[in-house]
């Protein structure tokens, strides 16, 4: 086997491990451990930050960090911010074969190939840079939604484009007993007004009591600007409407760690992410996790949710573009609450379908298509 050289360049905003969240740094870092473990040669740089040291070695996988910055509101200040990042990662990018980045600037400041084929990562919707991402060999998205947004900015380069999801960083394993978990509606995300979280607490105060009797909403995932979330205010907002609620309805402060996070996700019976991001949303990675756990999914009807959820086989979709959204979310919760034998089998479903996105065998289709890149003779995705 040749032993391909890949260099990963995260963001400027958060570190890997994703010691403060983040689905891209969690899916690149699943990925590049996969890619080392196969036997390719990994380093993996990205931001300098809670004490995690300049180099060190995980697993196979050569870590380098640079000194990036926290996130912040303003959209031209943020990419101000990451040109001087980027500029510092270049002084340590190393000779590669492919070089695989979603900074924003990277593909115009690097030159081409010096550092490898440039993998360009989309894990948003394009605002009108890709075209001037002449130096770019590939245009990697997670899902069929985005690969529309990318052909459509750039139709003369559609057969530049792959499709390629996020995996999940853990091996999915069917245990316990569906009937024996909490009866607990769980809402895992960032808290902020595009996520629908004050909707979902209207939707789940006007379930009738005696059908969520014994049933429990919680909410956790952060709040602070600099990590994605709503700020200080819209936290109020939140906890505002759901105090007449009391302990029915628990907002916790978030977690990173991903073994507190799978432990939540396998002790509830259903997940709720009402998103109402459709040009922000672009996977729903914390949606694939809740189905890998064989949690029930109960989501928005945005297109990136497609390649996960079917409504009513194995989980449940409400039309969040409606203007009576509340009340069609709340009608699925109510379904969703009186359906067990229904979400028995969903989760069954679910488990099935989380299967094919674990880490190992998703690397296997990615050195695939750097492959194809390099000219090299394809991997049997199937082996």
């Amino acid at each position: 086997m040749q032993k391909i050289r890949i260099t990963i360049l995260q963001g400027a905003f958060l570190p890997v491990p994703a010691l403060r969240g983040g689905a891209i740094e969690k899916a690149w870092d699943a990925l590049g451990q996969c890619f080392a473990d196969a036997g390719h040669k990994v380093t993996h740089i990205s931001r300098k930050c809670n004490g995690l040291p300049e180099e060190e070695k995980i697993g196979d996988v050569r870590h380098l960090r640079v000194q990036g910055f926290d996130g912040v509101k303003n959209s031209f200040l943020l990419k101000l911010l990451e040109t001087f990042y980027v500029l510092r990662a270049k002084k340590l990018l190393p000779p590669a074969d492919i070089l695989i980045t979603h900074a924003f600037w990277a593909p115009l400041l690097f030159n081409k190939e010096k550092f490898g084929k440039m993998y360009v990562h989309v894990g948003r919707y394009p605002k009108g840079q890709l075209r001037f991402y002449k130096k770019a060999s590939r245009f990697q998205v997670p899902t069929k939604a985005i690969f529309e947004a990318v052909k459509k900015e750039i139709p003369e380069r559609s057969k530049e484009i792959s499709v390629l999801p996020y995996p999940i960083n853990w091996k999915v394993e069917k245990s316990g007993n569906y009937l024996e978990r909490s009866s607990t509606l769980l809402f895992l995300g960032r808290i902020h007004p595009e996520k629908g979280v004050t909707e979902l607490i209207k939707a789940f105060k006007n379930i009738p009591l005696n059908i969520r009797k014994g049933w429990k909403l919680i909410i956790r995932g952060p709040w602070r600007f600099e990590q994605g979330g709503g700020g200080e205010s819209y936290l109020s907002q939140v906890k505002d409407e759901a105090k007449e609620c009391g302990s029915v309805i628990e907002i916790l402060e978030p977690t990173f760690s991903v073994a507190e996070l799978r432990k939540s996700l396998e002790a509830a019976k259903l997940f709720v992410y009402p998103s109402s991001a459709d040009k922000g949303e672009t996977f729903g990675l914390a949606v694939l996790e809740a189905m890998s756990c064989g949690c029930v999914p109960i989501v928005s009807s945005l297109e990136c949710f497609q390649d996960l959820v079917a409504d009513q086989k194995n989980g449940y979709v409400f039309n969040h573009r409606s203007n009576i959204a509340v009340q069609l979310l709340s009608s699925k919760l109510e379904d969703a609450i009186q359906s067990q034998e229904n979400n028995i089998r969903f989760s069954n479903e679910c488990f099935k379908m989380a299967k094919e996105y674990e880490a190992e065998r998703l690397a296997r289709k990615y050195i695939q298509d750097f492959k194809v890149l390099l000219d090299l003779k394809p991997l049997d995705i199937h082996s």
